[in-house]
């Protein structure tokens, strides 16, 4: 039996546990020994009762006092309580419904007892989570494994799965970092590694095998990257020989950032390259992200190119589709969009063109990766909101053309180390200077005691000619489960205001189910002024651009990421006027006020999604797993990116050596490298 057969072969494990082990994600034993424990109980230091930390998990050791007590609650349900003392101080002790549990506290005695300790009326409790004899044998001392369990399937018999595991196999598992690079940064065996973080020999063990863990998967990750990174090297069937851009910046009716021109002269000098642009265009939310856009497609258009614009959303499209033209009407460049709405004759009419080569810029959604859309010299690809996007979309996209340039756009902010790992396979360009004329929009988080003042906010900005928005998290309440009782319908909630307090007032309603000439509609009067208030989810994350609006309000604002409130506070603060976000919560998670504060300091949305991702990590950060950053089983993006870096440059000098991780002492890296963007198309 090796490492990469079924969990179900190991002893003891069989069948029916296999299964259990399945939904934790470990279907081999080389799985189930990089299960990684989540936390460790500190058994190596036992407090005396009056030192033990209170409102944590901690050991302390005691001498029974009173025998175990049972306390029938209610059928199924029994409570155990004894006391204990160390001969100065008490401490009571509680264990809920174990009976297993109980019945290690046999005998009179000194005790180890692990949990939780609190202070009541003076003394102190512990709702006891493990138990052992003072004396006990020193191979369950020290630090002990907890991981992530399921039910049937706890975090003691994990751990002596993993036990066994290590016992049998630990010589089998390979250690692929190869020894010259082991001995320079000082990494310990892989052997030892997984041996002490699973069963640590103390906290300097531990910390031993995490350098050398987190070491080894984030240079595989580097790796990975870097081959991202250099596997399109095909010449491009588009070359660019004349500059079009001072041309076009002298038709523009304000004057560009020193950033827009900047990223503006990057794109140009990768558009002459041999090999096809692959650039990121990264800008917080109004940062002039369009007009650097618009620059590039000039260029492209004027030496006899196509562009292809790609949005999420309908409503993003459009407003894309109407700022291009409006931006591009002196440039002579024919500027159409395609979207899900439009008509069977329409959409017959633009493929014919397309084709032949009379549409220059084609803006659309995923119908532009529709088989019926072709081009006649497709030279560059924009994407805009990437993470929205899989891989796949944006390659079935390019294949449109022979290897055309490629542009991404995301208002999203991403923290900047962050961002070369999540797009190793772009350059990128950052838009860090606001253009003149945005307001600074401020911001409050309060309770919903505040919402009839808040009303009236909205009511005397309304009536000096502004307009405002209210965002929900959810649409409807059609079933009327418990979990979206506390949370505002969005159209119940629009009923209720035009019927109530903005009776005198027309208030709309914008959602994720209305259909697409809905939404279209209703933004569109509210664009012209007709909708003095709308109220909607956050479908107007994106797409969205009335500068009239000056008020955002955001309902049961802790069920929103912070770069989700970020981008809906961007949709105010786009004109001349003094704009406002107001964020209504009643939680009293104190890590949801935290981020909700975070909100309150700053409009800064690269400071924004550092918090975000330092609070949340990388999986929750996007919403999405279609961004193809592999899941990281130790390594932290927030914490461990010194050693990103470090690896990062160890990364280089590997594949610069050894571009397809072809030699010997790379054969192990390339088989963990590929094993983690498995999933990643075109990797190879």
């Amino acid at each position: 039996m090796s490492i990469n057969d079924n969990i179900q072969y190991l002893k003891g494990v069989g069948e029916s546990r296999a299964k259990l082990f399945h939904k934790l994600g470990v279907d081999t034993v080389g799985a189930l020994l990089s299960f990684f424990p989540r936390n460790y109980e500190d058994w190596s230091n036992a407090f005396s009762i009056s030192d033990a930390p209170l409102n944590t998990n901690c050991c302390v050791k005691a001498y029974l006092l009173k025998p175990m007590k049972e306390i029938f609650i209610r059928k199924g349900m029994t409570l155990y309580k004894c006391t204990f003392t160390n001969g100065e101080d008490i401490l009571y002790a509680t264990i809920f419904n174990n009976k297993y549990l109980a019945s290690k506290i046999d005998t009179d005695g000194e005790y180890l007892l692990f949990g939780r300790i609190t202070k009541r009326d003076g003394f102190r409790d512990i709702n006891l989570s493990d138990i052992a004899k003072a004396d006990f044998s020193s191979q369950n001392s020290g630090l002990r494994p907890i991981y992530r369990q399921t039910e049937k399937l706890n975090s003691k018999a994990i751990a002596k799965f993993v036990g066994t595991a290590i016992d049998k196999y630990i010589a089998d598992i390979p250690d692929i970092i190869p020894y010259n690079i082991r001995m320079e940064h000082e990494l310990c065996t892989k052997e030892y590694a997984i041996r002490n973080i699973h069963f640590p020999e103390d906290n300097n063990a531990l910390e031993i095998a995490k350098k050398r863990l987190i070491f080894e998967e984030v240079l595989v990750l580097s790796l990975g990257m870097m081959k991202l990174k250099g596997r399109n090297k095909e010449l491009t069937g588009t070359r660019i020989t004349n500059n079009y851009t001072d041309e076009f910046i002298k038709i523009l009716p304000f004057t560009l950032t020193n950033a827009q021109k900047k990223a503006i002269d990057e794109a140009f000098c990768d558009l002459q390259g041999k090999q096809p642009m692959n650039r990121l265009l990264q800008g917080d939310v109004g940062s002039g992200k369009t007009a650097v856009a618009a620059a590039i497609c000039v260029n492209i258009i004027k030496n006899g190119y196509q562009t292809a614009f790609m949005a999420p959303t309908e409503i993003l499209a459009m407003q894309h589709y109407r700022s291009l033209k409006n931006l591009l009407s002196d440039t002579g460049v024919r500027v159409m969009v395609l979207t899900g709405s439009c008509t069977a004759k329409e959409k017959k009419e633009i493929y014919t063109l397309a084709e032949a080569g009379e549409i220059d810029l084609l803006i659309g959604t995923h119908a532009l990766i529709q088989d019926k859309v072709k081009f006649a010299s497709l030279g560059l690809v924009i994407t805009d909101e990437q993470h929205r996007f899989g891989v796949e979309q944006r390659t079935k996209l390019s294949k449109k053309g022979v290897n055309p340039h490629i542009y991404v756009m995301s208002a999203t902010p991403i923290p900047r180390t962050l961002g070369l790992i999540i797009y190793g396979d772009l350059d990128i360009s950052i838009l860090d200077e606001m253009p003149a004329g945005r307001q600074k929009i401020d911001t409050y988080s309060v309770t919903t005691h505040y919402r009839e003042r808040i009303y009236n906010f909205i009511i005397k900005h309304i009536n000096e000619g502004r307009q405002a928005y209210i965002v929900c998290p959810m649409v409807d309440n059609e079933d009327g489960s418990a979990s979206e009782m506390d949370l505002t319908s969005a159209a119940e909630y629009r009923d209720k205001l035009q019927n109530c307090e903005f009776k005198n007032y027309r208030v709309g309603l914008l959602n994720g189910k209305m259909k697409a000439a809905e939404k279209d509609s209703v933004m569109r009067e509210f664009a012209q002024g007709k909708i003095d208030l709308l109220v909607a989810t956050t479908v107007v994350e994106v797409g969205v651009d009335v500068p009239n609006a000056t008020v955002m309000v955001v309902e049961n604002s802790e069920r929103f990421g912070l770069s989700t409130l970020h981008q809906l506070r961007g949709r105010v603060g786009r004109g001349e006027h003094k704009s406002y976000c107001i964020l209504i919560s009643d939680t009293e998670n104190e890590n949801s006020k935290h981020r909700l504060s975070v909100l309150t300091e700053t409009n800064d949305g690269f400071k924004i999604a550092d918090e975000d991702l330092k609070m949340r990590g990388p999986g929750d950060f996007f919403g999405s797993r279609q961004h193809g950053l592999p899941n990281l089983k130790i390594a932290n993006f927030y914490s461990d990116m010194a050693v990103l870096k470090k690896t990062g440059k160890i990364a280089e000098k590997i594949i610069k050596k050894d571009p397809r991780l072809e030699n010997a002492e790379n054969a192990l890296l390339k088989e963990a490298v590929d094993s983690m963007f498995s999933e990643n198309i075109g990797l190879q």
